[in-house]
């Protein structure tokens, strides 16, 4: 915030609202620490609006209206959404652990459990040994435990992904079928969000805001398009968005619109008799 307000030549005491989309905000309660925090940083004249980062995400695609749903797929994933009168739902989001199998984390992880499983005997022969093999510079698929389990952050994981990708493309029987468990993965979050919303309704469409590397168009296998055509055979009104701005950005609109909304309200209060 500090090298935003930098940037453009704004103080401290210019500001009027802040959005603060931050990962892992689902409660009241992660909200109110850090709207305290927020409180020590700004003048008290100013408007504070905490939203998970899926939030920030969508409105990057729809420039600030939150309405549609956004679908976020990196190392993790999320799908987020919300209706013109203020519901929201949300579907995955909760880590790898409980199921985030459509994430660069969930992609890689897989491929790797395949390749074990293809050097032990209890699965396929896979490209994938050889090509993963190759990205990380080793020389068996056992040192691919002591690999792993030397830092097995999510993100570390998740740099795999292309790997996957290029062995799908070459025709590897395995690298494909875990694509397309990661598409049906992020399909149905993103159906059940629209769903509970009930945002398509078969006469309206809906803006899908699509974020995150695992998303982005490749050759051949592009898992962004075929998430698409496969939430379009349920929900025919799902209109592609790719946003155009940073989430960051999309965090500035909100903020900025929550600002002329509770003006407006204030605006149609006064009684002027």
């Amino acid at each position: 915030m500090a090298e935003a307000l930098s940037k453009s030549g704004c103080s401290r005491s210019a500001v009027r609202a802040v959005c603060l989309a931050v990962s892992g905000v689902n409660h009241p309660t992660d909200q109110q620490r850090i709207l305290d925090w927020l409180s020590d940083i700004f003048p008290n004249d100013v408007e504070y609006y905490v939203k998970n980062d899926a939030v920030a995400a969508l409105a990057s695609g729809t420039m600030g209206k939150l309405h549609g749903c956004v679908l976020i797929a990196g190392t993790g994933t999320i799908a987020y959404g919300y209706t013109e009168d203020g519901k929201e739902a949300r579907a995955s989001g909760a880590g790898p652990v409980l199921g985030d199998w459509g994430s660069g984390y969930g992609i890689a992880a897989k491929a790797l459990t395949s390749v074990i499983r293809a050097y032990d005997g209890r699965g396929p022969e896979t490209k994938l040994t050889y090509s993963i093999l190759h990205e990380l510079q080793l020389s068996s698929p056992d040192e691919l435990v002591g690999w792993t389990y030397a830092d097995p952050s999510w993100a570390r994981i998740a740099t795999l992904v292309p790997v996957v990708v290029s062995c799908a493309e070459a025709g590897d029987q395995v690298a494909n079928d875990i694509l397309l468990h990661a598409v049906q993965e992020l399909a149905s979050s993103v159906k059940a969000v629209v769903h509970r919303l009930g945002l398509c309704d078969g006469k309206d469409t809906f803006p899908l805001v699509m974020v995150g590397n695992v998303l982005e168009a490749n050759r051949r296998w592009d898992i962004g398009k075929e998430v698409i055509k496969c939430v379009s055979k349920d929900f025919p009104g799902t209109r592609l968005v790719r946003p155009k701005v940073e989430p960051a950005v999309g965090a500035a609109l909100l903020a900025w619109n929550y600002l002329i909304e509770q003006y407006q309200r204030e605006i149609s209060s006064v009684d002027y008799d």
